[in-house]
């Protein structure tokens, strides 16, 4: 067998052993990972192949190495994958244009998902959300996350933070009395369960939100 080979197999094992031991033991953004010793002795590996696995997450940011303390689990929404894509994938029209597309799918999907589920229908949020449009200033992206939690899809909402970094500005800016106006009627569909009238008018929020980039 390649060296290489045996080598990267070893190192995915690895990092599949330590996402599942996060998920046993149910370590938070924040909590502490056990040491390195500890980790080699409970995956039964060596500590330079646990060091190496960890390096390589530390990079990407998944993890966060304090001196003197230990090692700790990061939020995932702010580590450097986005930089990396950006930097490296991202610079063609056509990849850029892939990521928005995937985004707004899954935006899409979630509140299709709501429309045919009578329960979350009926959810009191929604008509706090219209009351919030009406009254206050409102980002786009609070509004289009709680979508996306409520409709219950973990791993469509982890690649969805991921994917809104993309998005940049826009996502970031307050909603003008246009677009509330299309999320207020959007709302009332969902809660109507009209999944056509609010994909529709979702459709027409993206057209008011994207009207300044053309």
């Amino acid at each position: 067998m390649n060296p290489k080979n045996n080598s990267r197999k070893m190192f995915l094992e690895i990092v599949k052993q330590l996402r599942q031991l996060i998920h046993d033991e149910q370590v938070a953004v924040g909590g502490k990972l056990p040491s390195e010793r500890e980790l080699a002795e409970r995956l039964q590996v060596g500590r330079s192949t646990v060091r190496e696995a960890l390096r390589s997450l530390e990079l990407l940011g998944l993890i966060e190495t304090r001196r003197g303390e230990g090692t700790f689990l990061s939020d995932y929404r702010k580590h450097q994958l986005v930089e990396l894509l950006s930097t490296f994938i991202l610079q063609e029209s056509k990849s850029k244009e892939d990521v928005h597309t995937t985004r707004e799918a899954l935006e899409k999907d979630a509140i299709r998902t709501i429309c045919l589920t009578e329960h979350l229908q009926k959810l009191t949020i929604w008509d706090a959300f219209v009351e919030r449009l009406l009254q206050e200033e409102v980002l786009r992206e609070d509004v289009i996350r709680e979508i996306l939690i409520i409709s219950d899809n973990r791993l469509g909402l982890k690649i969805w933070f991921l994917l809104k970094q993309f998005a940049g500005e826009p996502y970031r800016s307050y909603m003008d009395s246009e677009e509330k106006r299309a999320w207020i009627q959007l709302l009332t569909s969902l809660q109507n369960g009209d999944e056509q009238l609010a994909v529709s008018f979702y459709n027409e929020w993206l057209l008011l939100m994207n009207r300044g980039e053309v």
